[in-house]
């Protein structure tokens, strides 16, 4: 009985984590839905039990954008297990690609509905069914180049990555709410959520590359002083959680914009050991 006859392989530990990346997103998504019928249900009523209903509700749209940051954290897992105990398969790669699409594109789309995009009644719904669709629609040029074996595709994305895509979104939403945290909800920033998904719908089908940083994992070596300098960087992030994903996210996006212009020697330092660890051990392919 062959291979195919007997049904996909489907490794343990990585595909953990991509069901964990699913979990946040199917939970995040009902997160936003809660709080926006924990808000219908105290319209009308006194002021005490709107604001109680808004409390709730704020409190719920939090853990909405916690959830999407971590299934952030899940997928940047699910392929670095996979590649370091050599399991990577057909199913991980599309069962991660069904994931992506809820936890990065429908519960992003659905935030960003729920804070702006409810109050335009014929085009608010358009805007974030072309984010959704984009994304889906890159998840499926990625796994056709997957199944070629694209070389090029191990080294790089060819446009932005949807789970950085959803990461700036929520890094963003999250930013304006720590802005606004006496008023427990999004102010006059909000309307900066509608024109950044359709840019980033965009920007997921665009030619620029971003680099995949495939190569990185437990085994990768660094020196001391860039280590000590990775260390800070994630202590400092913990320490301004508030506001610090939103700069990594806007980082990476505006790196594929400065890349062309980058020299060899710069885009190496930057990229370190992409290039030397590709040609030595070839990485298997995940969904952007």
């Amino acid at each position: 009985m062959t291979d195919e006859e007997q049904g996909p392989k489907i490794y343990l530990l990585p595909n953990l984590m991509t069901a964990g990346n699913l979990f946040c997103g199917f939970t995040a998504a009902l997160k936003i839905v809660e709080g926006a019928l924990v808000t219908a249900g105290a319209a009308g009523g006194d002021a005490t039990a709107q604001a109680v209903a808004e409390e709730a509700a704020a409190g719920k749209f939090h853990t909405a954008i916690w959830l999407i940051l971590l299934a952030c954290v899940f997928d940047l897992l699910d392929g670095r297990l996979a590649r370091l105990g050599g399991n990577e398969s057909p199913f991980g790669r599309e069962f991660d690609s069904l994931a992506d699409i809820v936890s990065f594109g429908v519960a992003p789309a659905l935030m960003v509905y729920r804070v702006v995009l409810h109050q335009f009644e014929r085009t608010g719904w358009l805007i974030a069914s072309v984010y959704v669709i984009c994304g889906a629609l890159r998840l499926a040029r990625f796994n056709c180049l997957a199944a070629a074996n694209s070389v090029s595709a191990n080294k790089e994305f060819k446009g932005f990555p949807i789970p950085a895509a959803a990461g700036l979104i929520a890094s963003l939403t999250l930013f304006m709410l720590w802005l606004d945290e006496k008023n427990k909800e999004i102010g006059q920033g909000k309307w900066v959520l509608p024109p950044l998904i359709v840019f980033l719908a965009w920007m997921m089908f665009s030619g620029f590359r971003y680099p995949s940083f495939k190569s990185l994992n437990w085994r990768t070596t660094r020196s001391l002083p860039k280590f000590i300098v990775i260390i800070a960087v994630l202590v400092f992030t913990a320490l301004n959680f508030e506001w610090m994903p939103f700069i990594i996210f806007t980082t990476y996006l505006l790196y594929g914009f400065l890349r062309p212009f980058l020299s060899r020697k710069m885009k190496h330092d930057i990229e370190e050991d992409e290039e030397d660890d590709e040609e030595e051990n070839p990485e298997p392919l995940e969904s952007p």
